[in-house]
């Protein structure tokens, strides 16, 4: 069999074991922070071991490392499918993967030594953010390369989602870093004050929305309908969130800055946006939820099914959460606090964690030239440490935002505070070690996934050089690839 009739699965190999590596180093480092606000002392007094500093490492390394690993892989994996064609510009698909692990690699390192820019999401230095632009493009060339040479004529939803966090997350990453640099470990940013806050937060939020939201869809709307093996509930429906979600998305981030210096039309537009934002949020998770309507027995044996169910779950309500959280009077009692904690991880480990762990686990057998993964029961393992660990979290969260919030607000007859700050630490304290046990559960179902991978990567490891033939097949240019035609 020629090489030219084969998809290219090389690359996704490779960025399936990064996100399977960058998985157990983020969430490791997210843990121990995590083990630093119960504990203080395990800082050690060592400057780039304080929470501070390690925790942008944490979300870095989780979101951009590992999520990025998983949302670049699964993006060439599912182009090429829905394509039937090979993966565009090989060389170029090749460098994005080891320039993306060297932007990685670069921010992790620097961060805790304090070369930052301080900026929430965006806390690498200039010389890391050119090599993630340069890096970004040939990432979009790939994809619309590939994208532009295929045999069949429809584009299906999950390139559309793709397409858009591609191009949306290069526009934000781009503006948002624009800085002026002063030495080779320091920058400034060009905006000030209330503007850079308003920037920062614009590209904040649609961080979560296109890189985290948008990017995940995609691979929702391919993995989804494969593992329930039927179709998509609704194509249409499908297309008009598509478009709901990116008109909406990027006017919402000033919710963010609530009760701040922005002015306060501002801030009424991003609540109002929120709120709408609701709509195509929920439909996305409606209909990948009723996709699954005839093949809920599935669930009962293929725990990759499972992590794809509660994601969509996970998803349902953290955006639900989001768009209340959005409201003035909600947000005076929850911003500041853990709550928005417990947010932000309802949706990362509930949301995106889920539905990536789920496809890779759909993906990997078949990009790895198995019929299988190597363990089910190690599988179910992950999945309970999974869900166990994100309950604890979450929960914990919760209870420790709301106390917070309550108890900060809290007044004496006579006008004071009922409650020092002082004593809202103390009284959360205890969940801040139930935070971390659910923390060290997640990290150990990461070993159980890399264990997993491991041993169903043991051919395709003798195969590094040549890819493991898998065939195109021939196309119908007037349909959508099977099994994913329209309905609805």
């Amino acid at each position: 069999m020629q090489a030219a009739e084969t998809y290219n699965d090389h690359v996704v190999r490779l960025f399936l074991l990064a996100s399977a590596v960058w998985g157990i180093i983020g969430m490791l480092v997210g843990m121990y922070a995590a083990a630093e606000l119960a504990w203080p002392a395990l800082n050690f007094g060592i400057p780039w071991l304080t929470f501070s500093r390690i925790r942008p490492d944490h979300t870095f390394g989780v979101i951009f490392a590992f999520g990025g690993s998983a949302l670049m892989g699964t993006c060439y994996y599912v182009v090429q499918r829905t394509g039937h064609t090979r993966l565009a510009l090989g060389r170029v698909a090749s460098f994005t993967f080891w320039g993306w692990q060297l932007a990685c690699v670069l921010a992790m390192a620097t961060m805790p030594f304090g070369i930052t820019q301080s900026k929430e999401y965006a806390e690498p230095e200039w010389f890391v953010d050119i090599l993630v632009a340069i890096v970004w493009v040939a990432f979009g060339s790939v994809f619309f390369a590939t994208l532009a040479r295929r045999r069949i004529r429809h584009i299906y939803v999950a390139n559309w989602y793709y397409g858009a966090f591609i191009i949306a997350v290069g526009l934000l990453h781009i503006v948002n870093n624009l800085a002026i640099p002063v030495s080779l470990w320091k920058s400034y940013p060009i905006y000030s004050g209330a503007v850079d806050a308003m920037v920062q937060w614009w590209y904040g939020h649609n961080a979560v929305a296109f890189f985290l939201t948008a990017g995940f869809l995609g691979m929702m709307y391919y993995f989804v309908p494969r593992q329930a093996q039927q179709p998509l509930w609704s194509y249409r429906f499908s297309i008009v969130n598509f478009w709901a979600l990116i008109s909406v998305y990027m006017w919402a981030g000033s919710h963010h800055l609530m009760y701040t210096a922005l002015p306060d039309w501002v801030q009424s537009v991003g609540m109002a946006f929120s709120l709408i934002l609701l709509m195509p949020s929920w439909g996305s998770a409606a209909n990948g939820l009723l996709t699954f309507n005839g093949s809920w027995a599935r669930l009962k044996t293929d725990p990759a099914a499972k992590f794809m169910v509660l994601a969509l779950v996970f998803y349902a309500a953290a955006t639900f959460e989001g768009s209340m959280m959005a409201i003035k009077t909600v947000n005076s009692l929850s911003h500041y606090t853990d709550w928005t904690i417990a947010h932000v991880h309802s949706g990362s480990l509930g949301w995106v964690a889920m539905i990536t762990i789920g496809s890779l686990y759909a993906m990997a057998p078949r990009a790895l030239g198995q019929p299988a993964m190597y363990s089910r029961k190690g599988m179910e393992v992950h999945f309970w440490l999974h869900l166990s660990g994100t309950l604890l979290y979450v929960i914990a969260m919760w209870w420790a935002g709301v106390t917070e919030g309550v108890m900060w607000r809290a007044t004496s007859a006579d006008g004071s505070l009922t409650y020092s700050f002082l004593d809202s630490l103390i009284a959360v304290k205890p969940l801040y070690a139930l935070r971390w046990l659910g923390g060290v559960l997640i990290w150990l179902g990461m070993w159980v996934m890399a264990w997993n991978l491991w041993y169903t990567a043991a051919d395709a490891r003798a195969h590094l050089i040549t890819p493991i033939p898998v065939p195109i097949p021939e196309p119908d240019v007037d349909q959508i690839p099977a099994p994913l035609p329209a309905q609805g």
